[in-house]
């Protein structure tokens, strides 16, 4: 009996390292709360921006100009590389008092900067640590509007794009495809503009991704009709830049927890649930950033390997089902970047 027992205490201690081992592989991954101070430290950031918005001749912060020239500002969200970055100096250069870069890059990962000098030098704004399918993307992702509308009275487009994507078209192509609705004489926040975000209602799963925090928990402000799902990278107005920034009764029910963490991928639902509830009319209900999901795996969507970059998958990335070229692309793997950089000017930037 003693030796028994004596057996079973010992194979158990011995258990336990493996059991440690393979524990985040066999149950499902924690999400990362969002703390009560960060909470806060972001309401205040939001309350700025709201406001400045009202006081347009406000003092802004140095990171920006107030040069009269509507705007786009482009916002990345990363936790890894900017890999890309010297393709997008290309894609920027000689268009320097028509777009802002703001960079979220989160802090608990060690990221090396681009090279100093480069467009993207000090444009870096002060992060929160980020998890995929969490709250925490979209906290991010509002943390870098708010900066950007803080930060420069006349950006009046917002592109919320990550490290993997990549530019489809010249900088001149994409600014004039987003400003083209609107006359010339129009004011730069003119409501003619529209957002480019993706807005679907009727996509597989879409209940058991409405029911991830609990079967009644998003009532009475979300019924499962008005429930939404869209890609996570989109291009806003300043007009919807500012409904998302100020909005909290929304914010209350996607920062929940999920129980069912498999079907729980927040930051794809709360920007396309918000536009579609508060201004369906003012959005496209499609984006402008290419993905492909064939043969996609956790998740994730396919990756293009350098083998497979070349002028015709440019070309054929560029074909939508709208009247826009889609403008962006993801999701590329980071040795792309000499492939894509040799036929930059001669396709890629050409149009």
């Amino acid at each position: 009996m003693f030796s028994t027992q004596f057996v079973l205490s010992f194979a158990l201690l011995l258990s336990l390292p493996l059991l440690f081992l393979l524990a985040p592989r066999i149950l499902p991954p924690r999400h990362l709360p969002i703390s009560l101070p960060d909470e806060l430290d972001d309401l205040a950031l939001f309350r700025r921006a709201s406001l400045a918005s009202l006081h347009s001749s406000s003092t802004f912060s140095h990171l920006g100009t107030t040069n009269p020239q509507p705007k786009i500002a482009f916002l990345f969200l990363t936790n890894s590389n900017l890999s890309f970055a010297p393709l997008w100096e290309r894609f920027f250069k000689g268009n320097e008092h028509m777009y802002n870069i703001y960079i979220h890059a989160d802090p608990s990962v060690k990221i090396n900067p681009p090279g100093p000098g480069g467009v993207f030098q000090g444009r870096f704004i002060s992060p929160k640590k980020t998890q995929r399918a969490s709250p925490t993307l979209i906290a991010a992702a509002r943390r870098l509007l708010a900066t950007a509308l803080l930060d420069d009275p006349f950006n009046s487009f917002f592109a919320v794009l990550s490290q993997h994507c990549v530019p489809l078209h010249s900088f001149r192509f994409v600014y004039h495809s987003l400003f083209a609705s609107t006359p010339a004489e129009s004011k730069p926040h003119s409501t003619q503009y529209r957002s480019f975000i993706e807005i679907l209602s009727k996509e597989p799963g879409l209940w058991e991704r409405y029911t991830a925090r609990g079967k009644d928990v998003m009532l009475p402000e979300i019924p499962f009709e008005r429930f939404r799902v869209g890609s996570q990278f989109f291009i806003l107005t300043r007009q919807h830049a500012l409904l998302v920034i100020r909005d909290r009764r929304l914010w209350r029910k996607f920062r929940l927890p999920c129980l069912k963490t498999e079907s729980c991928y927040p930051e794809e639902h709360y920007f396309p649930t918000l536009l579609s509830m508060e201004d369906p009319k003012g959005c496209s209900h499609f984006t402008l950033t290419r993905v492909n999901w064939t043969g996609s795996t956790g998740g994730h969507p396919y990756t293009y390997r350098p083998a497979e970059v070349s002028p015709e998958l440019v070309y054929k990335l560029r074909v939508s089902n709208s009247t826009y070229s889609y403008l962006f692309a993801r999701k590329f793997s980071p040795d792309c970047l000499t492939p894509l950089l040799d036929i930059a000017d001669s396709v890629i930037f050409r149009d």
